[in-house]
């Protein structure tokens, strides 16, 4: 509910200059970067990750009580700030978690990462399009009593449904590993491609709800239905995933999705209409759920003896596109339109094409050298 509709309610709601989007983006993800590095050694080492799970819920709270109160831009980059940004580490906690359960179920770990993901999707599908009709039929405060409403059912299924003793089995060797401190190229080669995508995603997920809004002249509801319908697609594209993995391996879908990221995401710059906006947001769907579930699978198999640091590092990357995706989209956007932020978002897509190409260039060259 909240990721989406935070831009437009700097915006739309307190009347700002988009360049102020990339205050509170930039500030918020750098301290989701600190706290999902820190979070994930620990669950590295098998400690539990329920206090973690606790302490996210606890920032979400934080936020959205005194948004609910004091609607204000001090109010949005003081306790939003930490508040979400604390929030978010939950996500990553989830994930890095995930990969233990997967061993101790005998579950393929790709099949657990597209279930996760399209479980978060289907989040996706309810909270963004309630968000907008919430703020354009009640009002834009009315979305943080409803996530503070929410975040009290986070804590009921937190303390009475979340096993207090999940944690992550430690792998043999990881901690030499790490203290050896020994640089794993093809781990970083992947966060680069995931930071490009990423940042064609970052770019567009900013950028949207106020191009619909302000520059298509769409009604205040049509983000949230765009995403509702993003994520409808995006769910089903996530299942197919362990299939596409099992056929073609990683790589091959990988570029396929990036390639349509590209067009996807030009279609999005082209939209006049209702219809065209629907039909887009199918398009994005269908490539981000594709890359969702593929990227982070892709990271996690240049790390298999610290899962949690891998998730943590593909999250982060994450974070990192938010925080110069921010700055991007204001400057963007304040000089020439919503619009060429799309464009530009295209192509950075293409560049992200070009890093995983010369990343399987030098996968084959190091194969043949060690043949």
């Amino acid at each position: 509910m909240i990721a989406p509709f935070m831009g437009f309610f700097i915006v739309d709601g307190l009347k700002q200059a988009p360049w102020t989007i990339s205050i509170y983006a930039g500030a918020l993800s750098c301290l989701a970067i600190a706290i999902n590095r820190q979070f994930a050694q620990r669950i590295d080492r098998g400690k539990s990750a329920f206090p973690l799970i606790g302490v996210a819920l606890g920032g979400y709270l934080l936020a959205n009580l005194t948004l609910s109160i004091v609607p204000a831009l001090w109010t949005v980059l003081t306790f939003g700030v930490v508040g979400f940004g604390v929030s978010t580490s939950a996500v990553s906690t989830m994930f890095s978690l995930g990969s233990g359960l997967a061993e101790q179920h005998q579950i393929e770990r790709s099949r657990l990462n597209a279930f996760m993901r399209a479980t978060t999707s289907t989040a996706w599908m309810v909270g963004p399009a309630v968000s907008f009709v919430i703020a354009d039929q009640i009002g834009k405060v009315g979305v943080f009593r409803c996530g503070l409403l929410l975040g009290l059912v986070w804590l009921v299924l937190w303390w009475w449904v979340k096993p207090q003793n999940a944690k992550a089995k430690p792998k043999e060797g990881a901690l030499e590993k790490r203290e050896g401190g020994r640089v794993n190229p093809g781990l970083w080669l992947a966060a680069t491609f995931v930071f490009c995508l990423s940042s064609a995603r970052s770019l567009t997920f900013s950028t949207l709800p106020l191009f619909y809004v302000q520059e298509v002249g769409l009604p205040g509801y049509a983000p949230g239905l765009a995403f509702t319908v993003k994520t409808f697609v995006e769910v089903f594209a996530i299942f197919s995933t362990p299939l596409l993995m099992a056929r073609f391996g990683i790589r091959k879908p990988l570029l396929a999705t990036t390639l349509l990221a590209v067009i996807a995401i030009q279609f999005l710059a082209s939209v006049q209409s209702f219809p065209q906006m629907l039909a887009s947001a199918a398009m994005e769907g269908l490539y981000y759920g594709l890359y969702a579930s593929l990227g982070i699978s892709f990271v996690q198999s240049y790390a298999e003896d610290r899962p949690a640091r891998a998730t943590a590092i593909y999250w982060n990357t994450l974070m990192i596109s938010g925080v110069l995706a921010g700055p991007a989209v204001g400057v963007i956007a304040q000089t020439y339109g919503f619009r060429t932020v799309l464009h530009v978002a295209s192509a950075v897509a293409v560049f992200a094409a070009a890093v995983l190409l010369l990343g399987a260039r030098q996968s084959w060259m190091l194969a043949s050298s060690q043949s």
